[in-house]
C-alpha cells in the first residue's frame, strides 16, 4: 500500500495564513533525550527547505519505507514546499534540531471529523532509540489539543515495531486494527493518569542520565589550564590530578606544551582521544566559541567556572543566555557559569573538577550548592566534621543544570542516602515541589534557602511570603533549616542513624546539668523526654552501655552526653555506645566530649563514617534540634501519599466561560464577586444584598428573613491586600431582629465608613460558629497556594495562617487546618465546642481544585468563612482575574526550563 503525500489528498480549498503572524513561538522548547543529550524542538518554517532536503538525504531506505510505505529516494520541490509551509492549525509540523541539523520531524494533518488528525514521524537513523519520537509526540499532542484536535490516527506498517510500541507506551488510550496490510492506530489525546506517569518517568530517566554523564565522565579536558601559579584552570587541573581521577585528563592551552607535567593541547579538537567532560576556565568573551568547538568534538557536558556572565549585568546576562542556547542546541548540559565545579568521590571515578583543594571523603550525602564563592567553605565544613559526600555540584549562576536536575539523579543513585541543597533561588518551583514530594518518600531532602535572588540567576522572585514558602517545603516533606550549621547537623544524623519511630527521647548522661538542658530542649521542640539517667562523672563504658541498653526499649531515640571531668577512657565508652546503638536499631546521638561531627571514636569499624556511626554535637541542644527535624520528617513519611479527591458539583467548563466573559479583550485585570465562580465548584456564598439606604436595608431584610447582619461589602482585592490582615473593629452589626434596630445600625455603620462604601444585608448565619478566612494566591512560578487562618483580630495580628500548594489532597486539607496555632479552638479543646472541621476541609479541597484549574484567578479571598457545628457558611468572596500569559512552568510536555 502506498502512503500518499498529504499534498495529494488535502482539500483544494485549504488556504495558508500568514506564517509570520501565526508562528506559535511558545511551542519551541529545549528537551532532554533518553540518553541525556539535548535537542531543540520548534515548529517548522518555510525557510527550513534546505534543512529538510539535507535531513531527507541522510535517511535510510528502511526509514523512508516505513514512513511512506514504499520507496521515495528524494522529495520534489513541490513536496518540500508542502512539508515546510503549514498553517499551524489544520496542518502542523514540529522539527527537532541538534546543532545546525534537523534530525526529526513529526506532523499532523486535520481530517474529518474535525477533531481528528493523521500523525506521522520521521527520525534520522543516527538518532533513533534516543527517545526523540516520544518527546515529539508529547509536544505535538499539546499543540493539537490547543487547536481543538482530540484524536490522533496513525497508519503503521506491521514491521515497524518501534513506532507501534511508542504509540502503545505513550500512556494515552490507544486502539488498533489491521486492514489492507496496515495497522491503523487511534490515540485518544485526553490526559490520563497513565500518560502523566509515563511522561514523569521519561523525564526522570532522561534528566538523571544527563547528570550522570556529567558526574561519571571517562575523560576530562581543562580548557584554559595555564602554567600561571594560582590560575583557575591550573587549580582545577591540579585538583583533578590530586584526586587521582581514573580517566585521562587533557589540559588545553594555545601556547604551552605541558601543564603540571601533563601534555597540553592547543585546542579541544586537537585532543587525540574522546572527551566526555570539559571544564572551561577562560575569559567569558571566548567561551561561546569554545562551546561550539566542544560540541563538534563530541563533548557530553560542560562545567563553566569562568565569571563574567549574568552576575555582571545585562551584557553578561545576554552572554549567559547565548551560552545556554548554543550548548543545548548542540546536545550539551552546562554547570555554571561562575561556579565552583563538580565532584564525585566514587573510588571508580575520583572526580574533583572543582576549585576546592579540600574535598571530603566518600560518604552517603549528595550536596548541591548554588553559590560558587561559598562552595569551598561548605566543603571544608563537611570535611572538618568527618562527614563524607557521594557527589557535589556547585551550579553558580544556575543557567542550565539546577537543583531539580540533581534531585532526578539522586533519587535512584545507590551511593546517595541524603540530599542537601543550598538554594539561593528556585528556577522552577512547581517542578521542585513535585519532585521533592516524590523523592522525600525515600530519601530525606534538607534545604537551606537564603532570602533574595542573586543577580546572575535565571529565576524570578516568588511573590509568596517566606512563611508560605516554609509551609510548601513542609508539605513536600522537605526539611528546611535556618543555616548551614543546622544543614550539616541534620545531615550527619540522617546519613548515619535510622529514622526515629516517634517523639519519645531518652537521655543518658554523666552530667546532671547537661541532662536537664537536653530535657528542656526536647520539650521546647515538641519531643517527649523520659526522666534522664545520670551516671555520675566517673561512669565508664560498662555503665554507659548498661544505661543505654535499659533506656532504648522504652523510647524512640536517645541522646547520650559524655563529658568526663578527667580525660581518658573515652575509646571504651565510644565503642560501647556504637555497639548498643547498632543492636537497638534506633537512632542515637551524642554530645561526646564536645566534639563536632563524626568523631573517629564513634564510627562503626571500617573506612570512614558509615551507617551506625554516631554523630556528635558540641551541645545537647544542637543534638535535640537535629533529632526534632528527623522526628518531623519521619512523621511526614508515615502519612499516606494521597491524591486530590474527586468531589461532586464541579463544573470547570462553566467556570472557564465565566472567566472568559469577565476578561474581555484588552482587559489586563478585573475584580469580580466570586459567588458564581465558587458555585461552579460546589461552594455556596451566603446571599447578601447591597443597599444604599436604611429603607432598602429593611426591605432586603424582609426578603432574606430576620434576623440579619449588616456589613460592608468585601474590601477590594488588590495585589497588596491581605485577607488575614486585621479589619477595622466595629464594622459588622449582628443579630438585628426588627426594623428599628436595623435603621439605627445602618446609620451608625454608614457614619464610620468612608464615603462611597457599600453596605450589604445578610441573613444571620447559624450560631455558634468560628470565623475563619480562606484565600488563594496565584504565583506564576510556584503555582496556586491556598491559605487558611482564623478570622479573629488576634489571629490576624499574629499572622497565624497556614499555606498549602494546590490542588489539595484530603491529607493536605486536614494538615492545613491543623497547622495554625489556633487550631485547637476548632477541635473542641480549651472548653470550645468542636465545629464541622470535615466540612471546612471539603471547602478547602474545592477551593484548591478551583485555584489549580483556573490560573487566571490571580487572587481570591473568602472572608469570612463561618464554621458551625454541622456546616460552613461563606459570607463573602472576591476574586481578581488576570489573563494567563505564556505556558505555565511544569505544565504540559517535557521541556528544559
Amino acid at each position: 500500500m502506498h502512503k500518499r503525500c498529504p499534498a495529494e489528498r488535502w482539500s483544494a480549498g485549504a488556504t495558508l495564513k500568514s506564517v509570520e503572524s501565526r508562528y506559535p513561538a511558545h511551542w519551541e522548547a529545549d528537551v532532554v533525550l533518553s540518553d541525556g543529550g539535548t535537542a531543540h524542538l520548534r515548529p517548522i518554517r518555510p525557510d527550513d527547505a534546505d534543512l529538510m532536503r539535507a535531513f531527507y538525504s541522510r535517511l535510510s531506505a528502511e526509514s523512508i519505507y516505513f514512513r511512506y510505505f514504499g520507496p521515495r529516494p528524494t522529495l520534489s520541490d513541490r513536496e518540500i514546499a508542502w512539508f515546510t509551509n503549514v498553517d499551524y492549525d489544520n496542518r502542523v509540523a514540529l522539527i527537532a534540531t541538534i546543532g545546525t541539523e534537523m534530525v526529526a520531524v513529526v506532523r499532523y494533518d486535520r481530517v474529518q471529523p474535525a477533531d481528528h488528525a493523521e500523525v506521522a514521524f520521521l527520525v534520522e537513523d543516527a538518532h533513533q532509540g534516543r527517545g526523540m519520537a516520544s518527546v515529539l509526540l508529547e509536544h505535538l499532542r499539546a499543540a493539537a489539543r490547543e487547536r481543538g484536535i482530540r484524536t490522533f490516527i496513525a497508519d503503521v506498517l506491521p514491521a515497524n515495531h518501534r513506532m507501534m510500541a511508542m504509540f502503545r507506551q505513550a500512556g494515552y488510550t490507544a486502539q488498533s486494527h489491521f486492514e489492507d496490510g496496515v495497522v491503523r492506530m487511534t490515540l485518544d489525546l485526553a490526559t490520563t493518569d497513565s500518560a502523566v506517569q509515563v511522561t514523569a518517568a521519561r523525564e526522570h530517566r532522561a534528566e538523571a542520565r544527563s547528570i550522570e554523564r556529567l558526574l561519571k565522565p571517562e575523560s576530562v579536558a581543562v580548557i584554559g589550564a595555564s602554567r600561571e601559579p594560582g590560575g583557575i584552570g591550573q587549580t582545577v587541573l591540579r585538583n583533578l590530578l590530586a584526586a587521582d581521577f581514573t580517566g585521562p585528563v587533557y589540559p588545553v592551552h594555545r601556547e604551552v606544551r605541558a601543564v603540571a607535567g601533563v601534555r597540553a593541547y592547543r585546542s579541544v579538537s586537537a585532543i587525540d582521544g574522546e572527551v566526555d567532560l570539559a571544564v572551561l576556565a577562560i575569559p567569558a568573551e571566548g567561551v561561546l566559541d569554545v562551546v561550539k568547538e566542544c560540541a563538534e568534538k563530541g563533548v557530553k557536558g560542560l562545567v563553566v567556572v569562568s565569571s563574567g556572565f549574568g552576575e555582571t549585568g545585562p551584557e553578561g546576562r545576554a552572554r549567559q543566555d547565548e551560552l545556554v542556547r548554543i550548548a543545548r542546541a548542540y546536545g550539551l548540559r552546562v554547570v555554571g557559569p561562575n561556579c565552583l565545579g563538580i565532584a564525585n568521590t566514587d573510588p571508580a571515578i575520583r572526580l574533583n573538577a572543582t576549585l576546592a583543594a579540600t574535598l571530603p571523603g566518600q560518604g552517603r550525602v549528595g550536596f548541591f550548592s548554588q553559590s560558587g564563592a561559598l562552595g569551598t567553605a561548605l566543603l571544608q565544613r563537611v570535611a572538618q566534621r568527618g562527614m563524607g559526600i557521594s557527589t557535589f555540584v556547585s551550579a553558580g549562576n544556575r543557567a542550565d543544570v539546577s537543583g531539580n536536575d540533581l534531585l532526578q539523579y539522586w533519587e535512584e543513585d545507590p551511593a546517595t542516602d541524603v540530599i542537601l541543597l543550598y538554594l539561593e533561588s528556585l528556577g522552577n518551583p512547581r517542578k521542585f515541589f513535585r519532585l521533592a514530594r516524590r523523592i522525600s518518600r525515600t530519601r530525606p531532602v534538607v534545604v537551606v534557602k537564603s532570602q533574595g535572588v542573586p543577580t546572575g540567576h535565571a529565576a524570578r522572585v516568588l511573590r509568596l511570603p517566606d512563611t508560605a514558602l516554609s509551609a510548601l517545603f513542609q508539605q513536600a516533606g522537605v526539611i528546611r533549616v535556618d543555616d548551614l550549621a543546622q544543614l550539616f547537623d541534620v545531615a550527619q544524623l540522617l546519613a548515619h542513624q535510622p529514622l526515629p519511630a516517634g517523639p519519645r527521647v531518652g537521655v543518658v548522661s554523666n552530667s546532671d546539668a547537661l541532662a536537664l538542658l537536653a530535657v528542656e530542649a526536647c520539650r521546647a521542640r515538641g519531643l517527649e523526654p523520659v526522666p534522664p539517667v545520670n551516671l555520675g562523672a566517673r561512669a565508664g563504658g560498662a555503665e554507659f552501655a548498661a544505661a543505654l541498653s535499659g533506656v532504648l526499649p522504652d523510647v524512640d531515640a536517645a541522646v547520650v552526653i559524655y563529658m568526663p571531668p578527667i580525660p581518658g577512657g573515652h575509646a571504651e565508652v565510644a565503642a560501647e555506645l556504637v555497639r548498643v546503638a547498632g543492636e537497638s536499631g534506633k537512632p542515637v546521638l551524642a554530645t561526646f566530649q564536645g566534639e563536632l561531627g563524626m568523631p573517629v571514636e564513634l564510627r562503626v569499624p571500617g573506612e570512614g563514617p558509615s551507617r551506625g556511626s554516631i554523630p556528635s554535637y558540641p551541645a545537647p541542644e544542637e543534638a535535640v534540634r537535629a533529632l526534632a527535624h528527623a522526628v518531623g520528617y519521619a512523621r511526614w513519611r508515615e502519612q499516606p501519599v494521597g491524591t486530590p479527591p474527586m468531589v461532586e458539583g464541579v463544573d470547570t467548563a462553566r467556570a472557564r466561560r465565566l472567566i472568559a466573559d469577565a476578561l474581555v479583550p484588552g482587559t489586563e485585570q478585573v475584580e469580580i464577586d466570586a459567588t458564581e465562580l465558587l458555585a461552579c465548584y460546589g461552594v455556596e456564598v451566603w446571599p447578601a444584598e447591597p443597599v444604599g439606604s436604611a429603607d432598602e436595608a429593611v426591605a432586603a431584610a424582609t426578603r432574606l428573613g430576620w434576623p440579619v447582619a449588616l456589613r460592608p461589602v468585601a474590601r477590594p482585592v488588590t495585589a497588596a491586600a491581605d485577607p488575614h490582615a486585621p479589619r477595622r473593629s466595629g464594622t459588622v452589626r449582628l443579630g438585628l431582629g426588627e426594623p428599628g434596630s436595623l435603621r439605627q445600625a445602618y446609620a451608625d455603620l454608614a457614619a464610620t465608613l468612608s464615603p462611597g462604601a457599600t453596605i450589604a444585608v445578610q441573613h444571620m448565619a447559624p450560631q455558634p460558629s468560628a470565623a475563619t478566612v480562606v484565600g488563594v494566591l496565584q504565583d506564576r512560578d510556584a503555582g496556586a497556594v491556598v491559605s487558611f487562618g482564623l478570622g479573629d483580630v488576634a489571629a490576624r495580628l499574629l499572622g497565624d495562617r497556614a499555606y498549602r500548594l494546590a490542588p489539595l489532597t484530603t491529607e493536605d486539607a486536614a494538615a492545613l487546618v491543623r497547622s495554625v496555632r489556633a487550631a485547637p479552638l476548632l477541635l473542641g479543646e480549651y472548653g470550645y465546642p468542636p465545629v464541622a472541621v470535615d466540612a471546612l476541609e471539603d471547602l478547602l479541597v474545592r477551593v484548591g481544585l478551583l485555584a489549580d484549574a483556573l490560573p487566571e484567578v490571580r487572587r481570591m479571598d473568602l472572608d469570612e468563612v463561618l464554621v458551625g457545628e454541622t456546616a460552613v457558611v461563606v459570607l463573602g468572596a472576591r476574586a481578581v482575574l488576570r489573563p494567563e500569559v505564556g505556558p505555565r512552568l511544569d505544565v504540559g510536555p517535557r521541556r528544559l526550563r
